[in-house]
C-alpha cells in the first residue's frame, strides 16, 4: 500500500552512470523485500535487482558487476546505482515493494 515514486532517469551515453531513487510515502523499514524492475520496448518486464531488509542483494546476470541496489530505511528510499551503462539497459525502470506497491517508472535511455 506504500506509494513509490522513482526519479533519476534520463539520457546517458554508453559507459556512463545514473543513480535511480525510489522514494516511499511511508516507512520501508518493515518491508522485507524491495526491488527494481525494467521493461524495454517489445520485451517482457524483468527483475533487475532486489534487496532484503537485512541488506542481502541479488541481480539479474546481465547487470552483475555494474549495478548496485541499496536501501536507506531512515530516508525511506531505495537506490539503484547503474554504472557502465549499455544501450541494452534502455528501459523504463520501476520500483516495487511486493506485494502490490509499484512506482510510476522512470525512463533510462542509453544512446550515443
Amino acid at each position: 500500500q506504500v506509494q513509490l515514486v522513482e526519479s533519476g532517469g534520463g539520457l546517458v551515453q554508453p559507459g556512463g552512470s545514473l543513480r535511480l531513487s525510489c522514494a516511499a510515502s511511508g516507512s520501508i523499514a518493515s518491508i522485507y523485500l524491495m526491488g527494481w524492475y525494467r521493461q524495454a520496448p517489445g520485451k517482457q518486464r524483468e527483475l533487475v535487482a532486489r534487496i532484503t531488509s537485512g541488506g542481502s542483494t541479488s541481480y539479474v546476470d546481465s547487470v552483475k558487476g555494474r549495478f548496485t541496489i541499496s536501501r536507506d530505511n531512515a530516508k525511506n528510499t531505495v537506490y539503484l546505482q547503474m554504472n557502465s551503462l549499455k544501450p541494452e539497459d534502455t528501459a523504463v525502470y520501476t520500483c516495487s515493494a511486493p506485494p502490490g506497491s509499484w512506482g510510476q517508472g522512470t525512463q533510462v535511455t542509453v544512446s550515443s
